[in-house]
């Protein structure tokens, strides 16, 4: 019968504390595998936990400073205001694209998209193609007798801003969608 004085914990589990920084009698030589000098020879809060860096400035510390982040779906529209293209005379019936705002060099690139503000006031009658018109730059087309036609995206997403695509490739998607 196994009585409670004869209960032994089990040989190599039961293991005594190391003892640091008291001297090379310890066992453990003079500077007890802690090395010489530095953060980690010193007290349990030389390191100063878990977020500590060796000194640089901390995560936790640089984060204020790098708010916000960077929308790769966005897409970039050339602006142009109807104020702008009304100040050019054109005749009315003229057809208002990309390609004729970069001649005019309102726009830079006539094959980027392309957003129509309503800033300014529209008396002739014109016709615009773009991708995109804002809600009083359409009112004033139409009050105006022209009319709106709104173009689709050659590329959405992600690859139309972060993986900018050459002329000639979008000139291969321009022919794989007139096919489909």
């Amino acid at each position: 019968m196994v009585k409670l004085h004869d209960l032994v914990p089990d040989k190599g589990s039961k293991k005594r504390k190391q003892r640091v920084g008291r001297g090379i009698s310890a066992g453990q030589g003079k500077t007890a595998g802690r090395g010489t000098k530095g953060a980690g020879a010193r007290g349990r809060h030389a390191r100063k936990g878990a977020y500590f860096e060796g000194g640089q400035l901390p995560l936790v510390r640089r984060l204020p400073f790098k708010r916000g982040f960077t929308n790769i779906f966005r897409i970039d529209y050339q602006e142009a205001n109807i104020g702008d293209i009304a100040a050019l005379e054109l005749a009315a019936g003229t057809l208002i694209n990309g390609e004729l705002l970069a001649e005019f060099g309102i726009i830079r690139d006539a094959d980027k998209p392309l957003v129509i503000l309503g800033d300014g006031e529209l008396t002739i009658k014109l016709n615009f193609k773009a991708h995109r018109f804002t809600k009083s730059a359409e009112e004033k087309i139409t009050a105006a007798g022209g009319t709106v036609e709104k173009l689709a995206l050659k590329v959405k997403g992600a690859r139309a801003t972060v993986k900018l695509l050459s002329k000639a490739q979008l000139a291969e998607l321009d022919a794989k969608n007139a096919a489909e």
